[in-house]
């Protein structure tokens, strides 16, 4: 459908067509895309490694490229969080925050999401971010495993192993919301879990 709301874009854009059911459709279709975030877009536009593996081997064999603003954001993220897991685990993490840009619930930008509640001290949703410790990327070697890892998730890879989750602890902690919310997985040290959807009333 994208595609064809791209082609007709095109199309309508250089003739000034008769106002149609098909017309007033792609307008329509038009506007919508007009509002998603771009990320949001690059992920329905672009979808990367098809044979997507979760094996160090196979990151390696990557090069790495570095990204924009939101990349770096990501990769940050999954320095900070997950950079001791191993390769699945940190697409995990990564599915996460992608899952959170997606949802009603959070900011619709991988930056947004990350530093949601940033400069109240233990009140973000990323405890990096409001820890009172300065950010510091002292492993090189593991910021290019996790920015290839950021790379392909900002550039709409496939998100095929937390079922949808919004949110991950360490087996280390209980919070209270892990008693609510359903455990979609667990991978390595996390257990994930994805938000109850909010029914409106009238």
């Amino acid at each position: 459908m994208l595609r064809l709301t791209v082609i007709a874009m095109m199309f309508f854009g250089g003739m000034a067509a008769a106002d149609t059911p098909v017309k007033r459709l792609f307008d329509q279709e038009a506007r919508a895309l007009k509002q998603m975030s771009q990320t949001r877009l690059a992920g329905y536009t672009a979808r990367p490694e098809a044979d997507l593996r979760y094996s160090r081997d196979w990151l390696q064999g990557l090069a790495f490229e570095k990204g924009g603003a939101q990349w770096q954001c990501l990769a940050e993220a999954l320095y900070f969080e997950a950079r001791g897991e191993g390769v699945k685990g940190q697409f995990a993490v990564a599915e996460v925050i992608m899952n959170r840009v997606e949802s009603a619930e959070f900011p619709d930008s991988v930056c947004g999401v990350i530093n949601q509640g940033t400069g109240r001290k233990y009140a973000c949703q990323f405890t990096y971010t409001c820890d009172g410790h300065p950010e510091v990327v002292n492993e090189p070697r593991a910021f290019e495993q996790v920015g290839k890892v950021a790379k392909l998730m900002v550039d709409g890879a496939p998100r095929n192993l937390t079922a949808g989750a919004t949110h991950y602890h360490t087996r280390a902690v209980n919070p209270r919301w892990a008693r609510v919310f359903p455990r979609t997985t667990s991978i390595g040290v996390h257990h994930f879990y994805k938000m109850p959807t909010r029914v409106s009333s009238n």
